[in-house]
């Protein structure tokens, strides 16, 4: 038996450990779906563990066609500020004139490695920069990518990018909020409303007039890219079919169909209310009315109150009813300022009445209120179905005149510029490693590259798994909970089942006889002697038997399994 409970313990410990093991990492993999990585990715992870690293940075290089690459490392040659002003807005406000620098990351940077931070707080920015060459949206995937970092959180601000529709006129300068986009993407988030914007602008066939058509909102916990001061990596990805898909840190958030999950749709419905029609005077959209063929019943007293006195309730033993429950203060003085003419006379705060502290209550004693078994409330006909009803008026349909049909609104407006025109109540807004292409594999090599090496870089510098669930429990604190189940369990059972117990009574007292040992026929039998001795003394004395001592059927039970004496 202290075998078994040996492998029971054992067997407690060790599940505690593979349930431990897989809370944790259950915490890390939460939320999202993840997709393979670069094996360039999947090699970094390998030395996760380390306490520190050094990485040699080298500037991103892309390795196939692209349409626009910049990873900051030589500064802003290539971009413009806005030097215009914002359409209504107050002249105090209305001025692009939010800094912008190019630095490394204050947390787990590596030298030479720099990106573009937003530096005012509660202004306007507005930068871009022309692409190497302009993307026409063809047969073709456009992939987007770029990283972002909230160094201090973010209050109230928005981290997403404009993808400029080209155009004749088009001058950086003067890019403000109303400057044509054929996309904006990226992170936003003021207040408790955390998006992940994905819009492109419509051209209506019929009558040219573009729409924004807005992607439905990621299935996806977004909060903790907001706040964990990390560098997440952003993507969009655009194919001829139609289809989009939207990834955080290379893990899909979101997907769908361009035709299908953008809001408002595409393409306009067929047909159309009538806005003419308008429902009929005697339509009865009553599903039930009450029964007119019902009569209030004789004994329905409509007047007696919901409540009333308890004609059963006795004053307390005790009660003052001479003293009030609040008296003024006897210390209080009027100020020296008090005017009786302008305030009026002067009367001393009002306490609690100290004498009705010990008593069971003060003042004029009234009886308690209950509820009146007579109360029966307005008497009102029971509801029956309307034989008259005729359901939810609604008018009548006609074909819409503004219907059309665009069955690939891939084919979008022309890129040839990209641009930033943000406004945040949070500083130091960080971005870096933009670059659009056509090819996924050329944009997950660039992230190998950039964002894999920070990424590896953070890791490396991550607190112990220790501080790591304290963390987790500040901002989710029923997690406490579950960290005390955890410790309880397996501590509980292996108290239970393992501690060293106490032998009974019964145990001590009843022991076998040693099967070993060569006994007599006579020591039998003077052994046996004795005990019907003893259980005629206990019968005299009508006293139950010793459960200490050893009945004769025990005895002979034992004198049975001994071997023949020969």
């Amino acid at each position: 038996m202290h075998f078994q409970w040996d492998w029971l313990c054992l067997g407690v410990l060790i599940m505690s450990s593979v349930t431990a093991g897989m809370e944790n990492e259950e915490n890390l993999d939460a939320d999202v779906e993840v997709e393979n990585f670069d094996k360039q990715s999947q090699e970094a992870d390998v030395d996760r563990d380390k306490s520190s690293i050094e990485v040699a940075y080298q500037t991103p290089k892309p390795t196939g066609e692209v349409y626009f690459t910049e990873s900051f490392d030589e500064g802003l040659s290539r971009w413009v500020l806005s030097v215009t002003l914002k359409e209504d807005t107050d002249d105090n406000v209305a001025k692009y004139d939010g800094r912008w620098e190019v630095e490394e990351l204050k947390e787990n940077a590596m030298p030479g490695d720099k990106g573009l931070v937003l530096k005012s707080v509660a202004k306007y920015h507005a930068i871009s920069a022309m692409l190497t060459k302009a993307f026409v949206f063809d047969d073709k995937p456009l992939i987007v990518q770029y990283e972002v970092n909230f160094q201090k959180g973010i209050d109230c601000g928005g981290a997403y990018i404009k993808l400029l529709s080209s155009s004749n006129d088009l001058n950086l300068e003067y890019f403000f909020d109303k400057t044509p986009y054929t996309i904006m993407f990226g992170p936003d988030k003021c207040g408790e409303d955390y998006k992940l914007h994905f819009i492109f602008r419509h051209k209506n066939p019929k009558t040219g007039e573009y729409d924004e058509k807005h992607a439905e909102r990621p299935d996806v916990d977004l909060k903790k890219f907001y706040l964990d001061k990390k560098t997440h990596l952003y993507t969009l990805v655009l194919k001829p079919d139609d289809t989009f898909e939207i990834l955080i840190d290379q893990t899909v958030v979101s997907k769908g169909s361009l035709l299908e999950n953008m809001i408002p749709p595409v393409n306009p419905p067929k047909e159309i209310e009538d806005p003419t029609d308008k429902k009929p005077d005697d339509w009865d959209e009553r599903p039930k009315i009450p029964d007119p063929n019902a009569v209030k019943p004789d004994d329905w007293d409509e007047n007696e109150p919901a409540k009333i006195e308890d004609p059963d309730a006795v004053k307390p033993e005790g009660w003052l009813d001479d003293e009030p429950q609040y008296v003024p203060d006897p210390n209080a003085k009027k100020p020296k300022d008090w005017d009786e003419e302008m305030d009026g006379e002067w009367e001393a705060p009002q306490i609690p009445n100290a004498k009705c502290e010990a008593a069971p209550g003060c003042g004029e004693w009234v009886r308690p209120m209950k509820n009146n078994p007579k109360y029966k409330g307005k008497w009102r006909a029971p509801m029956i179905d309307n034989p008259n009803y005729q359901g939810i008026w609604s008018p009548r349909k006609i074909p819409n005149p503004d219907y059309f049909e665009d069955p690939h609104p891939f084919k979008m407006t022309t890129v040839s510029a990209i641009g930033l025109e943000l406004w945040s109540m949070t500083s130091d807004i960080y971005f870096d490693n933009f670059i659009i292409c056509s090819e996924k594999e050329v944009a997950d090599r660039w992230a190998a590259d950039s964002w894999g090496l920070k990424k590896l870089v953070a890791s490396a510098n991550e607190p112990g798994m220790f501080s790591q669930l304290v963390t987790a429990a500040e901002e989710h604190p029923w997690l406490w909970v579950l960290y005390i189940l955890t410790l309880a369990l397996p501590v509980g059972l292996t108290v239970l089942f393992c501690w060293p117990g106490k032998k009974s009574d019964e145990c001590i007292a009843f022991k076998k006889p040693d099967i070993s040992k060569q006994i007599t026929k006579g020591e039998l039998k003077e052994e046996a002697e004795e005990f019907e001795d003893d259980e005629l003394e206990e019968e005299k004395e009508n006293e139950a038997p010793d459960e200490d001592e050893i009945r004769p059927g025990q005895l002979q039970r034992n004198i049975v399994q001994l071997p023949q004496l020969s």
